[in-house]
């Protein structure tokens, strides 16, 4: 291992790995990253229930304690809307329709930022703060976090919706300058030949994840909203 990280350590060592295998490991991580995602909200939900029942002092839930539920729909609508748009994109792209996934991955986008702009807006709407009951407290932790895992999630979609469109130009087996897919001009080798090759494996663990990213939205709309 010390002759690996060693600094005078040939890149042929490293480079050039099938695709093959990142495409395993792709579809591996968002299995894990999503069994991770679900044991991470599960302390919301269990909080949510047990605080209810407790009821302590019965301020569980005041009366000014109450989010607007139109906007929790419309945030839940266009989560929904993004995820769908990216599993259909993936079947375009499966059916070799590049342009179609393409326009959909972006749409998805767009729809997936205007989910989190209405969330903030409807943070500046809310008349309550987190130590105003175990509700309170409960919601904002929720939809916070909920707001940083779906920013994340719409990160991993814009990059692969960039090395789609980046390497679009390129002829089929595409050939970038060496090093250009590492992001290493000093390389005399490519970590990855063909850049495209790992847009459909990356595809199908991205949809995975946000579908079901998508699922924990609708539960935590449920939840909040209206039990």
């Amino acid at each position: 291992m010390s002759e690996l990280a060693h600094p005078a350590t040939e890149y042929e060592v490293v480079e050039s790995e099938p695709p093959e295998i990142l495409a395993r490991n792709l579809a591996s991580a968002g299995h894990l990253l999503a069994s991770a995602t679900a044991f991470f909200f599960l302390c919301f939900l269990f909080a949510y229930f047990y605080l209810r029942s407790v009821n302590n002092a019965h301020l569980w839930r005041p009366k000014h304690v109450d989010p607007s539920t139109a906007y929790g729909t419309v945030i839940v609508a266009l989560i929904v809307v993004s995820a769908l748009l990216v599993r259909l994109g993936l079947a375009d792209h499966r059916a070799g329709r590049r342009d179609a996934w393409r326009l959909k991955g972006l749409v998805a986008l767009a729809a997936g930022i205007a989910a989190l702009v209405v969330q903030v807006v409807a943070w500046g709407a809310l008349s309550f703060g987190p130590a105003d009951g175990g509700f309170a407290s409960v919601y904002v932790g929720w939809t916070a976090f909920l707001f940083l895992f779906v920013l994340m999630t719409l990160y991993w979609l814009e990059t692969a919706l960039a090395t789609s469109l980046r390497y679009r130009p390129l002829p089929v087996p595409s050939t970038p300058e060496p090093g250009e897919a590492s992001g290493d001009r000093h390389r005399t080798a490519h970590d990855i030949r063909d850049p495209l090759s790992l847009v459909r494996a990356e595809l199908v663990a991205l949809s995975f994840y946000w579908t079901f990213l998508a699922g924990i939205c609708v539960l935590a709309w449920i939840v909040l909203y209206l039990l």
